[in-house]
């Protein structure tokens, strides 16, 4: 059973750094392959570091996965509006993918979020993530329009869904 819990430590941090840059680069080849757009990973992961104290409480939560002594995953979540939570940067390294650990970190954000007080959460995601759009259905989440508060470039929004789940 996997351990989940926040960001505590600068090791943790550098946990952060370390499967920003995973993620990055993951969902950059999977972008230039599906959709032939891409973007400057270093840069991108700078300025994800850079703004990591939107995710800090108590607005915010950044959690990690752990199997055995290994950490496997993280998921982000920060204030969008006073009663809105945003999930963000939710991955799961490849080797650990397929062992409940996704539905591990959204059970556990959606929990920090009703703990924070939101009534509402909100997510982004490409259109080629398949298996997390399914978590997510499952989970509650249904699709809406693009939000204001969405980061997304203007050149990505065709590629990509916006959902909600009422908590």
């Amino acid at each position: 059973m996997p351990t989940i819990r926040q960001v505590e430590s600068e090791q943790d941090i550098a946990h952060v750094r370390e499967l920003f840059w995973e993620y990055l680069q993951w969902a950059n080849g999977r972008l230039i392959e599906e959709f032939g757009v891409d973007f400057d990973i270093a840069s991108m992961l700078e300025e994800d570091m850079a703004k990591l104290e939107i995710y800090a409480p108590p607005y915010g939560r950044i959690l990690l996965a752990i199997e055995g002594s290994e950490v496997a995953g993280l998921a982000c979540m920060r204030r969008i509006r006073e009663d809105i939570g945003e999930i963000k940067r939710m991955y799961v390294r490849p080797s650990f993918r397929g062992r409940g650990l996704g539905r591990a970190l959204l059970e556990s954000l959606m929990r920090e979020a009703r703990i924070i007080g939101y009534p509402r959460i909100r997510l982004d995601s490409t259109r080629f993530m398949k298996e997390a759009h399914a978590l997510y259905r499952s989970a509650g989440f249904e699709e809406i329009d693009e939000y204001p508060e969405s980061e997304i470039p203007e050149q990505f929004r065709a590629h990509w869904i916006f959902m909600e789940k009422r908590l």
